[in-house]
């Protein structure tokens, strides 16, 4: 360069800066770091393309080779993918294109996990609850229904009796005269509410024996928790009215007891009614298995009076005979305790509350308790009579203080060494049995469905929450509210379920999912009736479950879009075709029947065949008056709007869209 240009003399010598050769200087700050050279898109797109793995519709998937793959209830696409070492984003994508929506963290259910597998080539087995149960005990090393010990260690515990039978046929009142109490009158609608478990006295020869007896609800929307009862029992005694005989209920209560493989003894109550025929409850029964010894068969048949407290004692002692003579009733005293939860609820002053049934070992206070997916220590026992305990032994029920929640009915219990142990067995069979109710919950949408429902606007949910006394009334409503049908274009959810009064937090959660809150037996703390009225939370209380039931699918009828069927109103035949620059199209007809109405909707027969059917009669006149009906035997004019396409000869045929009555 010249003077005064690069490089030169006066210049400022930007170009030789750097040294020969580098042109660091020349680009950026002289002398500066050189900087990493940048991929272009083209380049990354390049390299993204050779990346090899197999595809399924576009998609990068290992391919099984039937191998077994072992995922819980309610698993998720992401834990799927964990167990095949692949990505949840492109399972997500190989179920939609199966007609599946769902998202890599929603909890799926099992039949469309193992449709995946199916497509993936691998075999899905979805682990059952007893399975995950027994793998999560088993990581604690303890074990749940087996005596430990040597046979030397085992004694003699008194039979569980369960009392079933059909509603109204006696159950509670022939309780009561064993018990020598009275629970009746606390019953809504006859029927009894909660499980209760009790402690009776027979006078054999051989001195006092005791019973343990489980009263179950007789109404058949109590079946979950019926069959659950039948899990804990040694012998059934079935309840049959003799005036009424063997009715439904009679049959399924029967049949849970034959399923469960439980020795029966019936007792055949109200002897003492006019019209009471115990021989024919005998010989109805011989149909379902049950032949009385009277017969010559083996089942002991003894008549009772509840109301009369007659025949108890002859009933306590077939009671015994049996399972002496068809069970070994025996148990280890000596280990940890394990048993089940019959009832639990939440109470105002004590907190959580749970009537166990010890089926081996001996609860003290103190213990480590976990119970289902609720834990805590044993802080107080009572007995039936409320009197305090300070241990059970096997076939004793107690009430038990000091769980953290309130646990299932039907639930197992055992006590394990420390507190920790119990924690975690409790939060991980919680979160097991959120995943399982999540999937179940999950409406199951497909592409198809998704984009029908967009078209013909969306389909209705009744969302509930249902807060109850005691858990197993809580799920028996819950069984019997998911079995109301009432067709496709409604569905009903639970999203919350829960034991105790109803709380702030169940008001805003069903102010934010607007949703119903159904209070069995239980009523708002404090404020929150006013805090529910001022969010516009329909908070509804039922004593009764039939009536919860009744309301809430006339609830789900309302809901539905109503169903409209034709109803023909007239004809009319076209006589003459006038052409009117004002009008367009103007039919001279003659009405056959009926009667042809202005606004209704029409359609145009031609030669018997339907060539319209979209039309509505846009004018209609009489000579030269405008008129709302023309009836059988006039004439008049119709003009079908902008449709032209009209002959003589055609017929008009009226008709307009009304609501159908739904079937009760």
């Amino acid at each position: 360069g010249g003077p005064g240009g690069p490089g030169g003399p006066g210049g400022r010598g930007g170009f030789r800066t750097g040294g020969r050769g580098n042109t660091a200087g020349a680009f950026g700050k002289p002398g500066g770091r050189p900087s990493r050279g940048r991929k272009s898109k083209r380049a990354k797109r390049q390299e993204f393309d050779n990346m090899e793995a197999p595809t399924l519709g576009g998609v990068r998937l290992p391919r099984g080779t039937g191998e077994t793959v072992r995922l819980p209830r309610g698993a998720s696409l992401t834990d799927f993918a964990e167990k095949i070492d692949a990505s949840p984003a492109d399972l997500v994508k190989v179920l939609i294109g199966l007609g599946e929506m769902v998202t890599a963290t929603q909890s799926i259910d099992d039949d469309t996990l193992k449709l995946l597998g199916t497509e993936l080539n691998f075999d899905v087995q979805v682990v059952s609850p007893e399975d995950e149960d027994r793998e999560l005990l088993e990581s604690f090393d303890l074990d749940f229904g087996e005596d430990e010990g040597e046979a030397g260690d085992l004694e003699a515990r008194s039979p569980v009796v369960t009392v079933m039978g059909h509603v109204d046929h006696g159950k509670t009142k022939l309780l009561d005269a064993i018990r020598k109490t009275n629970v009746v009158s606390g019953e809504a609608g006859g029927i009894t509410q909660h499980i209760g478990a009790y402690q009776a006295v027979a006078h054999t020869p051989d001195g006092e024996r005791t019973l343990t007896i489980i009263d179950t609800p007789g109404h058949e929307a109590f079946t979950a928790m019926r069959a659950r009862g039948a899990e804990v029992t040694d012998i059934a005694v079935l309840v049959v009215a003799a005036d009424d005989g063997v009715k439904p209920q009679t049959i399924e209560a029967l049949n849970h007891a034959q399923a469960a493989q439980v020795p029966i003894v019936v007792a055949v109550n109200k002897v003492d009614k006019e019209g009471a025929d115990p021989t024919k409850v005998r010989s109805q029964l011989t149909e379902y298995g049950l032949v009385a010894e009277d017969f010559g068969g083996d089942t002991m048949f003894v008549d009772v009076s509840a109301l009369q407290g007659m025949g108890i004692e002859p009933l306590l002692e077939a009671v015994l005979l049996t399972a002496d003579a068809a069970l070994e009733l025996q148990a280890n005293p000596h280990q940890n305790a394990q048993g089940v939860a019959i009832e639990a609820h939440l109470d105002r002053g004590r907190g959580p509350v749970a009537t166990v049934l010890v089926q081996r070992g001996t609860l003290r206070q103190g213990d480590s308790i976990v119970a289902g997916d609720a834990f805590g220590r044993v802080r107080a026992m009572l007995d039936d009579a409320g009197n305090s305990v300070e241990e059970a032994g096997p076939s004793a029920p107690v009430q038990v203080l000091g769980l953290t929640s309130v646990p299932g009915a039907g639930d197992s219990f055992l006590v394990v060494e420390e507190d920790r142990t119990a924690r975690h067995i409790a939060q991980t069979r919680q979160a097991r049995e959120r995943n399982a109710q999540l999937a179940k919950s999950r409406v199951k949408r497909s592409l198809e469905d998704f984009l029908e429902s967009l078209e013909k606007g969306e389909v209705q949910e009744l969302t509930l929450i249902i807060k109850g006394d005691v858990s197993g009334s809580v799920e028996a409503l819950e069984d019997a509210l998911m079995k109301i049908d009432v067709g496709e274009d409604v569905n009903l959810r639970v999203i919350h379920r829960g034991v105790g009064a109803i709380t702030k937090n169940d008001v805003t959660l069903a102010s934010a999912s607007q949703a119903i809150i159904l209070g069995f037996n239980v009523r708002p703390e404090g404020k929150v009736a006013e805090f529910a009225s001022t969010e516009g939370v329909d908070v509804r209380y039922y004593s009764v479950i039939y009536q919860a039931i009744d309301e809430i699918e006339a609830a789900l009828k309302g809901m539905l879009k109503p169903e409209f069927e034709e109803a023909q109103l007239g004809t009319a035949e076209v006589r003459e075709v006038f052409k009117s620059s004002k009008f367009g199209t103007i039919a001279g007809c003659l009405v056959q029947s009926g009667e042809v109405k202005r606004n209704a909707k029409a359609r145009l027969i031609r030669d018997g065949a339907v060539v319209t059917d979209n039309l509505s009669i846009a004018g209609l006149r009489r000579f030269k008056d405008d008129v709302t009906e023309v009836r059988e035997g006039f004439e008049c004019g119709i003009n079908l709007g902008s449709y032209q396409d009209v002959k003589v000869d055609d017929v008009i045929e009226t008709f307009e869209m009304r609501e159908m009555k739904r079937p009760a």
